[in-house]
């Protein structure tokens, strides 16, 4: 892949004049315009801004009513989803409100139009397939989505729904970040599903362009869009497709799961129980793009294979796509390799560590062949992603280094786990099926010391533990390590997925998440 140039325009000085003239003079003080993300003002606090690497406090004193009010009667009015721009910009103010309906709290986010920005998947974009993005709050899922808008609107009838005004900024007249492309306005978050379908009725486009679909209606028009031909381009909530598939209320842009009991002979044929979870139809999207930050994404170019080898615990092999130091574009596909069966199948799979980055400068480790009985495969194969060793998953006992089972299955002696004692291959029992628990048996089996793991993976595994304590009763809260703003922002999102509340607590650098069951 060839070298990209980028182009940003982010109009900052708009947003900067909406500020209170003391925050203003911090920013400036504070330079690097180009990383700052957002400013958060919140009642009786301290102003803060948010940085790509870092969060900062912008004053001593905290934040007045007198403070929220200037940006509130600066901006355009606030809609239904308490968001608010700026005429011809692409920033959005939303507000937080009292019980009373009085602003109390402000996030000031600074939108940014890159040209160039998807050079790393134009190619997809292209190819009239529809695309789904996901990515964390702030990574620059919307940013993507409007320069492939532009891109797309230079050879095709292109409409964008744009909810919130993200996309094409606020007022009546479009940004120019989103060429020639058009735009629809929704009256209320609620109605974006009427208004995707209004767009294809009568408006005859080849393209259509939604942001953030979050409701099940909005799934439900994004096939009826889909089926009628119209390529989609769409961001959606959620990380990965391993999220996806698990909420109820967008799993259908991926086709949906749902449980199938296998007879006797096909449930031996396939090795699994006599329930299954299978794909319960075409996914509305033929592609996913997970974002891992602005300048790396992992491609699923083939959603539909890509869920139903999820399903089967034999994850396809990952597409990496990235920039390197010199702003080259790179592609590198996983260093997956696959033992024999039958075509549609992966009965063995491994990671290998060196298909992206080394191992952290450790020893080279050697491969270890696992058999795994009664866990899922593909959270055995992303804790070895996470920790960088090597391990391969057979589906032949006798090829196995060692078998790993749950406690639950290891209390009742199967017949797998009586043979493999007998072949004197080591059985590992794990407390519960989580990552946490198999990163744990991973450090045990190449027996990494925890100091050997990189912070990142330490405060998932320790996040993990906590929602597990948290969900089995075992305590009502658990306050985690102080991190980053960054690793907050993921075990916040962990909490959400797992329907358990989350709060942060104490000042920088020792601000901690607390996870608990809200009553």
């Amino acid at each position: 892949m060839t070298k990209a140039t980028q182009l940003i325009v982010d109009d900052l000085d708009a947003l900067m004049q909406v500020l209170p003239p003391a925050i203003q003079a911090a920013l400036a003080k504070e330079g690097r315009r180009d990383d700052l993300l957002e400013v958060i003002l919140d009642l009786g606090r301290v102003p803060t801004a948010r940085y790509t690497d870092k969060e900062v406090v912008l004053l001593d004193r905290e934040v007045t009513q007198e403070d929220i009010d200037c940006v509130v009667q600066r901006v355009g009015d606030f809609d239904a989803d308490n968001r608010a721009g700026i005429a011809r910009t692409l920033h959005r103010i939303s507000a937080i409100r009292n019980r009373k309906g009085t602003v109390v709290g402000l996030t000031c986010r600074v939108g940014r139009a890159v040209f160039g920005t998807i050079a790393i998947i134009e190619d997809l974009i292209a190819s009239g397939k529809s695309v789904l993005l996901l990515g964390r709050p702030g990574v620059g899922k919307t940013t993507m989505l409007r320069e492939a808008a532009r891109v797309l609107a230079e050879t095709k009838r292109v409409v964008i729904v744009d909810t919130s005004n993200e996309i094409a900024g606020d007022g009546d007249i479009p940004h120019p970040a989103i060429g020639r492309a058009r735009r629809m306005q929704v009256a209320l978050p609620s109605l974006q599903h009427e208004v995707m379908i209004e767009a294809v009725e009568n408006h005859n486009p080849e393209v259509i362009v939604i942001d953030e679909i979050g409701r099940e209606l909005e799934a439900m028009a994004a096939r009826t869009i889909a089926e009628r031909g119209v390529q989609l381009i769409a961001t959606a909530h959620g990380n990965t497709l391993e999220n996806l598939l698990l909420n109820p209320t967008l799993s259908d842009l991926v086709g949906g799961i749902e449980s199938v009991t296998l007879s006797d002979e096909e449930a031996r044929r396939r090795g699994t129980q006599k329930t299954v979870l299978e794909r319960r139809a075409p996914p509305t999207f033929d592609v996913l793009v997970e974002i891992q930050d602005r300048q790396r994404v992992l491609v699923r170019d083939d959603v539909a294979q890509d869920v139903d080898a999820l399903l089967r615990g034999r994850p396809r092999p990952d597409v990496l796509r990235y920039r390197d130091q010199n702003g080259e574009m790179r592609m590198e596909q996983l260093n997956w390799s696959e033992g024999e069966g039958e075509a549609d199948e992966r009965p063995a799979s491994s990671w290998t560590p060196e298909a992206t980055r080394n191992n952290g400068g450790r020893r080279k480790l050697k491969e270890k062949r696992v058999y795994p009985f009664g866990v899922a495969r593909n959270r055995l194969i992303r804790a070895a992603q996470v920790l960088h060793v090597p391990v391969r998953i057979v589906d032949n006992l006798g090829e196995a280094h060692v078998l790993v089972t749950s406690k639950q299955y290891y209390r009742k002696r199967p017949s797998v786990v009586v043979e493999a004692e007998g072949r004197n291959i080591p059985v590992f029992a794990l407390r519960a099926n989580t990552a946490a628990q198999m990163e744990s048996f991973l450090m045990n089996l190449f027996q990494l010391s925890e100091e050997a793991a990189d912070p990142y993976t330490l405060a998932m595994q320790e996040t993990e533990s906590a929602i597990q304590r948290v969900l089995g009763g075992e305590v009502e809260a658990v306050d985690l390590a102080p991190q980053n703003a960054f690793v907050r922002r993921i075990q916040h999102e962990m909490a959400q997925n797992a329907n358990l509340t989350s709060r942060s607590y104490g000042k920088e650098p020792n601000r901690s998440v607390r996870i608990f069951r809200e009553t």
